[in-house]
């Protein structure tokens, strides 16, 4: 894959760091910590240094008090060993997705930290062909990119689970105009219309070259999570007025759809599924539906105040649903602001710590294992939050909690080796020392930008914002000033840019073609249209397209019950 910048302009870089200012610690006000520049050494790379202050978190430390480690592990025989058996490593690539050769590098590390499978969701990353080919981005891996991963996957014994979103989270699908048809509300790229049988042979043609190029896949991750709107299209109204139609036998009946094209056409490859669609279905109708026989569900929950009673209890009604095997998701990064540029690390050990006691409480054959995601964008329209490399730390004290049943000083001190660090601090945002692992440096940066160079930051952004006034103003305008920590930024830019285009693929917004709609005849104003109806884009007769992408048999929609869903998606909590 040809060399591409992270960043096109400067101004990219520095404004993703500026719109997570305020979300680097959710719920408290951290005190920023004092950074210094080394001294310059005669022909050495002039670097950044940390100051750790004893006053950065916000609860005070008492001179020669240990920092407080978590092991709530009640169960003192569970210490030492993981009550999961496998242990999955979530890479979201639909931002800032890493190239092979940076891979290649944390590969090992993950295996080292105890990660034995990946979760890989590719979106727009993956090398879609034929007529899908409009699905991938511009900077997609290629083919043999894709081998070229699951070959380094095996290698460190990484047991791979490629991920399609195929109901909710369509955006990278449905923004394009050619299948835009195939939306359940016209207004909103984000949920599949599942009255169309070309929406399910769309979906179907997806997965079939994910597995082609993944044989052998043990599981398959589909999705179905956050299918918002659902119900709320032309077609699946007037379906709902029909007598003992619901919105969650619409949901179950697409899932079941779904999952039965996986296991018709890979019989040895086990569909699983996001739950929260789930959640709230009554037992007899989630057994009735016939899908616990065919998907197992992914349970997530990426809070540091988990409800460990409540998610025990949630086990329990799907062991009696018919569901075979479970399987938890955590988060080490990616979880805890939208634009979040650095990651609290007690955020996620508390969250992953409290996973543990789930498992202790149900049956130890029942859980299957548990994925630790790392959200890139919490959708696709959406601004970064925190890089991969920043993320390794933390990623670091989850797996090896997870790994030993819970976070005590040898643990700690394992980490700290793996890192190289020789003090990490889960309660700050920086250690002593920048480490040694891969991407240690692209840490040290954004650690440096966000804490320091903040009021820089602001004045460049509020002198762009000047200079753009002005230019709408006269043609004649004046450049502006020169500021006086430009400079500063020049050098920071040449001397970290490079470093970060070696290990990530260019993390640019959508395309131009992944813009909103604008509102028309086809995509009408939010109470412009007569209640009950929405127009869809297309040229064809009733609003539907003259030719469709894909052709597909037509079928009904039958089984299963779903409970309703957010009127919005507006505000919502970090999830799969």
């Amino acid at each position: 894959m040809a060399e591409v910048p992270l960043f096109e302009h400067e101004a990219d870089f520095l404004i993703h760091f500026r719109v997570g200012e305020m979300s680097f610690l959710p719920a408290k006000n951290a005190k920023l910590g004092m950074w210094e520049r080394k001294p310059r050494v005669e022909g050495a790379k002039r670097g950044l240094c940390p100051l750790i202050t004893s006053n950065f978190s916000t609860r005070k430390k008492c001179p020669g008090k240990r920092f407080l480690l978590y092991d709530f592990m009640k169960n003192s025989e569970m210490s030492g060993s993981s009550p999961f058996k496998m242990r999955l490593v979530h890479l979201d690539l639909k931002g800032a997705p890493p190239k092979v050769s940076y891979l290649s590098e944390v590969f090992p590390l993950f295996h080292a930290l105890g990660a034995n499978g990946l979760l890989l969701e590719y979106e727009d990353m993956f090398p879609y062909d034929g007529r899908l080919r409009l699905l991938r981005a511009k900077h997609a891996y290629s083919p043999p990119e894709i081998k070229e991963i699951l070959h380094l996957a095996t290698l460190n014994k990484l047991e791979v689970i490629p991920l399609v979103q195929t109901f909710g989270h369509m955006e990278f699908v449905l923004k394009h105009e050619a299948l835009a048809h195939l939306r359940e509300v016209a207004l909103f790229p984000n949920t599949l219309n599942p009255h169309e049988a070309e929406a399910l042979a769309l979906v179907g043609a997806m997965v079939s070259q994910v597995m082609e190029l993944h044989p052998g896949a043990r599981w398959f991750h589909v999705g179905c999570d956050e299918v918002y709107y659902l119900g709320e299209g032309e077609a699946s109204r007037r379906w709902l007025q029909q007598e003992h139609n619901t919105k969650a036998r619409l949901c179950l009946s697409h899932i079941k759809a779904v999952a039965c094209h996986v296991l018709a056409r890979h019989p040895a490859t086990r569909p699983l599924v996001w739950d929260d669609m789930l959640r709230s279905i009554p037992e007899d109708q989630l057994s009735a539906s016939g899908v616990p026989q065919l998907v197992e569900p992914v349970l997530w929950d990426y809070g540091a105040d988990l409800d460990v009673h409540g998610k025990a209890l949630l086990m329990e009604k799907y062991r009696k649903c018919g569901f075979l095997r479970l399987w938890a998701a955590s988060a080490f990064k990616g979880a805890t602001g939208v634009s979040q540029a650095l990651t609290p690390i007690e955020h996620h050990l508390r969250n992953n710590v409290q996973w543990l006691q789930v498992a202790a409480r149900g049956p130890a054959d029942v859980l299957q294992g548990i994925v630790l995601t790392g959200w890139q964008r919490y959708d696709h329209f959406s601004v970064l939050c925190e890089l991969l490399p920043v993320g390794i730390p933390s990623l670091a004290v989850c797996l090896q909690s997870l790994l030993h049943g819970g976070f005590t000083e040898d643990v700690k001190a394992k980490v700290e080796n793996f890192l190289g660090i020789s003090n990490l601090e889960v309660t700050d945002f920086t250690s002593e020392g920048p480490g040694s692992f891969p991407g240690s440096d692209i840490l040290a940066l954004v650690t440096h930008v966000s804490l320091h160079l903040r009021s820089s930051v602001d004045s460049l952004l509020e002198r762009d914002r000047l200079f753009k006034v002005s230019q709408r103003r006269s043609l004649n305008h004046p450049r502006p000033p020169r500021l006086p920590g430009q400079p500063q930024w020049a050098h920071l830019h040449a001397w970290v840019c490079p470093q970060v285009r070696e290990r990530l693929v260019q993390p640019l917004p959508p395309q131009a073609e992944a813009r909103a709609p604008r509102h028309g005849p086809a995509h009408p104003a939010p109470g412009a249209q007569p209640a009950g109806q929405v127009e869809r884009r297309g040229a064809g007769a009733g609003g539907r397209p003259a030719s469709c992408l894909l052709s597909g048999c037509r079928g009904g929609v039958a089984g299963g019950e779903r409970a309703a869903q957010p009127e919005a998606a507006t505000g919502l909590a970090a999830g799969p």
